[in-house]
């Protein structure tokens, strides 16, 4: 790995010097101290088991997917290329660790040293076997592909866009399935390991709608690139006819969904279906951000920071002001004094994670890395 300059169009700091400090704050508690790696020694380092991302051998697909966005908004928000690499560095862990079996002495069935990717990756779940066992998530993967592609575009290197076109191909038949007996096209929500045995057979929310977002970007990016330009359409189509069924695109009052559904809109907010679907959502949010009735009401022990940071980091990345900006602000300001100390071991680095992508949004927002 060459040691590079920080690209141009990654100089512009977008936020707040209190924003970036805690940003920094958060990403040590997951990553580990930061502050004196050189950009020699960002070249060797290695993402920690502990705390690390809270996974199986210290790898969570979601949590680290965050960690790698977050990673590219500090190289813009510092001006330094130390981040970037960091940020490949962790890629680099998670596809050697969550691309291969649980004892780590073999690549995941279908996949080769020609295409790593082919197996899919692992969730990172701590048990092999049982209700919440290991096993893979189309939202996971598709977050995955998010996360190569920004870093495609952050160095350059279009080989990361390549891999998240690999693994976009190689999981698209293994969750998007014909019922049986040759039904109408559907989705599953969780596979096995392997790819092989549907674990959880019901749809998705947004799975659908993410693929089809995740999937056009990645073909827009492969062709800025200089890659084909019609790349994934098989999949785009399958996603299209998927997400725009009677109903599927509609807000949700979870404040995940409701999130993540704004964030993955955003990138085409002048189409009719994600302009509908941002007009609803912020009606929704208002509702869920009601300080009488909606999660503000709420005592923190009935409520999920991680999901509502999700919300937040949506709202922001479509863009609100006014009422709405201030409400999403007090659920941020509600959080920070739990950030730190949450008793939730497991839950801690997907919350950290997440509460840093709340407060700086930066790689999550189109247009940010200059594409």
């Amino acid at each position: 790995m060459l040691l590079r300059r920080i690209p141009q169009f990654l100089r512009k700091s977008m936020a707040s010097a209190k924003d970036i400090q805690r940003f920094k704050e958060a990403t040590r508690l997951v990553y580990g101290p930061l502050e004196n790696i050189t950009e020699e020694s960002a070249t060797t380092w290695t993402p920690p088991d502990n705390p690390g991302a809270g996974g199986h051998r210290g790898r969570y697909l979601w949590t680290d997917a965050f960690g790698v966005v977050n990673f590219i908004t500090l190289a813009k928000e510092t001006s330094s290329p130390v981040y970037l690499t960091l940020a490949e560095r962790l890629v680099s862990t998670v596809h050697d660790v969550l691309g291969r079996t649980r004892d780590g002495t073999a690549r995941l069935p279908l996949a080769t040293d020609a295409e790593p990717l082919k197996g899919g990756l692992r969730i990172g779940k701590m048990e092999a076997h049982g209700s919440d066992c290991d096993g893979q998530y189309h939202h996971y993967l598709t977050l995955w592909m998010f996360a190569l592609n920004r870093l495609a575009i952050a160095t350059g290197e279009i080989e990361y866009n390549q891999q998240a076109i690999q693994l976009a191909k190689a999981i698209h038949h293994h969750f998007v399935r014909r019922k049986p007996g040759g039904g109408a096209l559907g989705m599953v929500w969780k596979v096995s390991t392997d790819l092989e045995t549907v674990l959880v057979p019901s749809e998705g929310h947004l799975d659908a709608a993410t693929g089809f977002v995740v999937c056009r970007l990645l073909q827009r990016t492969a062709e800025q690139l200089g890659g084909d330009p019609r790349v994934l359409e098989e999949e785009i189509g399958d996603y299209r006819r998927l997400a725009m069924r009677e109903g599927k695109l509609k807000a949700s009052f979870d404040p995940l969904d409701l999130g993540m559904g704004l964030w993955m809109a955003h990138f085409f907010r002048d189409e009719t279906w994600a302009a509908t679907l941002g007009g609803q959502s912020l009606e929704t949010a208002l509702v869920v951000l009601d300080g009488g009735r909606g999660v503000m009401a709420q005592s923190a022990a009935r409520r999920l920071a991680f999901r509502e940071f999700g919300m937040c980091l949506g709202l922001k990345c479509w863009g609100v002001d006014g009422e709405l900006r201030s409400r999403l602000q007090a659920v941020i300001d509600f959080w920070q004094e739990f950030v730190e100390d949450a008793t939730d071991e497991d839950l801690r680095p997907i919350t950290v994670v997440m509460y840093a992508a709340a407060l700086v949004p930066g790689a999550f927002v189109d247009g940010f890395l200059g594409e």
